[in-house]
């Protein structure tokens, strides 16, 4: 199983164009087992078999890479680091955040950036609405943790003045793009394609506006 995870990988990457040094592979893949290993404890995902795994959480968080841009990342409701890990694993010039509030799942984190030696990484335990590090984000990530609209209030705290927030969503989320309102610019809506999965997977990529001058 080991070895088809490798192949699935490899050939994931290339398709994507992403990830395609042998040393990112490798990290991938440890995190990986980590993920694999740690799960029964920490109930991290609730994907069991390891070629699900590297489809829908590996290649998955992979597929955003070309749209994200920056130097300074926030992933929140990271869960077991996702996007979060792949990104810092194949970006190590950039400095990654990953925020989560849950206790058991930021130690699984903990883990991960020192079995991976993730200098780049860093991991917080706290609610987003109360988080604060003293900066601002490039751009500010979520997979699966809320409606456009409460990520949006959520977290607009946090983005820098050129700042986006990136949402990974599944189908073309029309119903939240309508309830944005007047919250928010959407810049675009990134189609994905995942190799392995046939599911729609959309990047929302938004940024604040600018308040209307008196």
């Amino acid at each position: 199983m080991e070895a088809a995870c490798a192949t699935e990988l490899a050939r994931g990457c290339e398709t994507l164009g992403v990830g395609t040094s042998g040393r990112e592979q490798e990290q991938l893949l440890t995190y990986l087992e980590l993920l694999a290993k740690w799960n029964g404890a920490y109930n991290l995902t609730a994907v069991r078999e390891p070629l699900d795994m590297v489809r829908l959480h590996l290649l998955d968080s992979l597929a955003i890479a070309p749209f994200v841009h920056g130097q300074r990342l926030i992933d929140v409701g990271t869960g077991g680091g996702l996007p979060g890990v792949p990104l810092a694993i194949l970006f190590p010039e950039r400095e990654i955040h990953l925020l989560d509030s849950n206790g058991k799942k930021t130690r699984f984190l903990f883990q991960v950036k020192t079995a991976l030696g993730l200098d780049n990484m860093a991991v917080h335990q706290a609610r987003v609405e109360q988080f604060r590090d003293g900066g601002q984000f490039d751009a500010v990530l979520s997979r699966a943790f809320a409606s456009l609209r409460d990520m949006v209030i959520g977290c607009r705290h946090l983005p820098g003045p050129e700042g986006v927030f990136l949402a990974m969503k599944g189908a073309y989320p029309q119903a939240e793009l309508d309830a944005l309102g007047e919250l928010c610019d959407i810049r675009a809506v990134h189609p994905l394609s995942v190799p392995g999965l046939d599911a729609q997977r959309h990047l929302v990529e938004m940024a604040l506006r600018e308040p209307s001058g008196n």
